[in-house]
This record gives C-alpha cells, sequence and structure tokens, in this order.
C-alpha cells in the first residue's frame, strides 16, 4: 500500500502531500474561472458610462450605481421585470401542476394509450426550439395568443412539461405503492390520495420541477422575440436587446440590467436548493 495513491489511516483515506496540493491547486483554479465571470460582471456595473474601453485594466474605477439607477428610473426595465415575473410565475405553476399530475397518472395507472404518452414525453424533447418557433406560431396566431402572455406561457409549457412530467413520473416511481393502497383502504379517491399523501412526500421532485420550470421561463429567448411584438410586452430577455445599438452597445446598463436579472433566479434557488440534489436523484434512478 505505500505505492498507492491513498492510503487506510484510522478509518480515512489519507492522500499524499503531492496529490492534495495538486487537488486544491485544481479546485482554486476551478472556482477562480467559475467565479471571474461573475465578478467581472458585478465590476463593469459598477464602473462610469464607456470606463469599459479603456486601454487599462482597473478593477475600481470611480464605482457608482448610476447604472444601476439610470436603468431602473430611465428605461422600461421595470416594465420588462414585472412581464418575466408575470410569466415565469405562472408557467411555474401550471407547469408543476401539469407535470406533477401527469407523472402520477403514468406512474401508478395503465391505461389505453400509455406507452404512446410516454413516448411522446421522450419524443419531444429531442426537437431543438428553432424547429419549434414556426409551427407554434401558426397554433397561437390560430388562436389569437400572438403578443399575448398566455401564449408565451403555453409555448413555455411545451417544453417545461415533457421534461418535468418524465422527471416526476421517475420520482413517483420511488414512492411505494403501498402508500396508495393505504389511502384507499381509508376511503380516499385516486386524486384525495394523490393530494393527501403523495405530494407531501413529493417535495423534492416539485421543487426541481418548480426550478426548470421558473428558469426556462426566466431566461428564454426565442419564442419570446419570435411571439412578442409590442414593446409593453416585452421580456427582460428581449427587452435587453434595446440596449445594443447598430454601433454601439451600452455595456454599462446592459451588466447593471443582467445582475438584477440574477437576483430573482438566485432567490429561487436558495428556496429550493435544499431539495434540489434528492429530486434529481431520486428522478434519474428509476423510471
Amino acid at each position: 500500500m505505500s505505492h498507492a495513491r491513498t492510503s487506510r489511516a484510522g478509518g480515512r483515506y489519507s492522500r499524499r502531500p503531492g496529490a492534495s496540493l495538486a487537488l486544491h491547486a485544481t479546485l482554486v483554479v476551478t472556482s477562480l474561472v467559475a467565479v471571474f465571470p461573475v465578478a467581472w460582471l458585478i465590476l463593469t456595473s459598477i464602473k462610469p458610462r464607456n470606463a469599459w474601453q479603456s486601454t487599462t485594466v482597473q478593477l475600481f474605477n470611480n464605482p457608482s450605481l448610476d447604472n444601476y439607477i439610470q436603468v431602473l428610473g430611465q428605461t422600461a426595465f421595470p416594465r420588462w421585470l414585472f412581464n418575466s415575473l408575470f410569466v415565469a410565475l405562472l408557467t411555474t405553476a401550471l407547469g408543476v401542476v401539469l407535470s406533477a399530475t401527469t407523472g402520477y397518472a403514468v406512474s401508478r395507472f395503465r391505461f389505453p394509450g400509455f406507452r404512446s404518452i410516454m413516448w411522446m414525453l421522450l419524443i419531444t424533447q429531442m426537437f431543438p426550439v428553432a424547429t419549434l418557433i414556426v409551427p407554434i406560431y401558426n397554433l397561437l396566431a390560430g388562436l389569437g395568443l400572438i403578443n399575448q402572455f398566455p401564449g408565451l406561457v403555453i409555448a413555455y409549457l411545451t417544453t417545461t412539461v415533457p421534461f418535468c412530467a418524465w422527471m416526476m413520473k421517475g420520482y413517483f416511481d420511488t414512492v411505494p405503492v403501498e402508500i396508495d393502497e393505504a389511502g384507499r383502504v381509508d376511503g380516499l379517491t385516486p386524486f384525495g390520495t394523490f393530494w393527501r399523501l403523495i405530494l407531501p412526500l413529493s417535495k423534492p421532485g416539485l421543487a426541481v420541477a418548480a426550478f426548470y420550470s421558473f428558469i426556462t421561463a426566466w431566461a428564454e429567448v426565442a419564442y419570446a422575440t419570435a411571439f412578442m411584438t409590442g414593446d409593453d410586452k416585452y421580456t427582460l430577455a428581449v427587452g435587453l436587446g434595446q440596449f445594443v445599438g447598430q454601433h454601439k452597445a451600452e455595456w454599462g446598463l446592459l451588466t447593471a440590467s443582467s445582475v438584477l436579472i440574477a437576483v430573482p433566479a438566485a432567490v429561487v434557488f436558495l428556496l429550493v436548493q435544499r431539495h434540489l440534489v434528492t429530486g434529481l436523484t431520486a428522478g434519474a434512478t428509476k423510471s
């Protein structure tokens, strides 16, 4: 064992000094690479206008909050923020409900068309967004939902529900069927069993579905650009394009907006991060 990379000592594995140093150096470099873009974004957002064009690299150059003040007070950013929150929260709520009920149905029941639904959930995840824009646009136009928030939510649900339903199906498969049988013995209907017994045990899976649905709607650009044509209907992802002109980009406003956009996503992550790993691993281990 003297030539092994690790040795057993006191019930624990201990690394040689060289291996430990290499490991820690790799972790430090990886952390710096991951943190650097975020740090640079924040530093750029507090620099004066056009300071990013300087030929000298300065981390701090008369830092101020002027970019944030201008974004919040002199642009349509608050309106875009409201639009994005409305669409993302509605997508999250509907996405969780539809994926949870669909996942439970295909996990517990066998009915005509069961295999077709499973294949449909799987196959719809294989199509890139670019190939779906035209058919979805035609469907929404026929329903009169172009430039309407419900139409954009429906477009997002076509992306979130198949993935989340498949993931929730895998999670419900890990919940013992005996719980459903106990509910039926107590006189609960199938929906009552699902609502009162299964859902309380499925918080990790629901957290993953909620997080995926929110992030999908929050950061999506292609559908929002194609389906929303009015300035008052822009979401954040589309609205940021207004800061990029034909010959010049307002990097101060772009970076300040990017920092503000990241805040709601970070808040949602912090709210559900306790359940994310459990939900992802449970849904992936059995399907």
